[in-house]
């Protein structure tokens, strides 16, 4: 594990952020993780939503997870020694992580299962054919929702679904709401 400290500059302040971070590189196969895959939204499927969404004049909407791989809770039990500098003296106590990390090689696929399971809680249907997109119909049409590792798009005329789903996911996980979708970058 390796502690990285950024400095972030705002007009009048700068502060200090950190970042705990996994050596995966140190993970074994078959040890501490055996699943790493987590599949993206594929680039035709984005761009056949946004086109539906434009002709059929649906609202589009953005949001952003932030710390997307620390939301989940390990499967497996992975042990970490304290980072460098973090203790005053040296000393060989570690600590089990209760929670994902960036770096560990199942992060990725340990998010996409509890935002997989929280839609799902919420009567969404994961596509057959872009396991990152997630529907429900509704009486006056269909939400769909997109999901591009912490970016998420949703589109759809049903306004009231649109909103109850935006406060379920705030409740769920910590989200920025970026509201209109103006510009997607992948």
């Amino acid at each position: 594990m390796d502690l990285f400290y950024k400095v972030k500059s705002d007009v009048s302040l700068d502060r200090y952020k950190a970042h705990l971070v996994a050596l995966g590189n140190n993970q074994e196969y078959g040890v501490n993780y055996k699943e790493t895959f987590a599949p993206l939204t594929k680039m035709t499927t984005i761009h056949t939503i946004l086109a539906i969404a434009a002709s059929q004049n649906w609202v589009l909407n953005q949001m952003n997870v932030k710390n997307t791989f620390l939301q989940r809770d390990l499967k497996e039990d992975l042990y970490m020694r304290h980072p460098a500098g973090l203790l005053s003296t040296l000393t060989s106590i570690v600590c089990k992580l209760p929670r994902s990390l960036y770096g560990l090689k199942q992060a990725p696929r340990a998010w996409y299962e509890k935002f997989t399971y929280t839609l799902l809680k919420f009567a969404f249907l994961k596509s057959n054919y872009d396991a990152s997109v997630f529907l429900r119909k509704t009486e006056i049409g269909v939400v769909i929702l997109l999901m591009y590792v912490d970016d998420i798009i949703i589109t759809s005329i049903d306004l009231v679904l649109i909103s109850q789903l935006k406060q379920y996911l705030h409740d769920s996980f910590h989200i920025k709401d970026l509201d209109p979708l103006h510009i997607f970058l992948v």
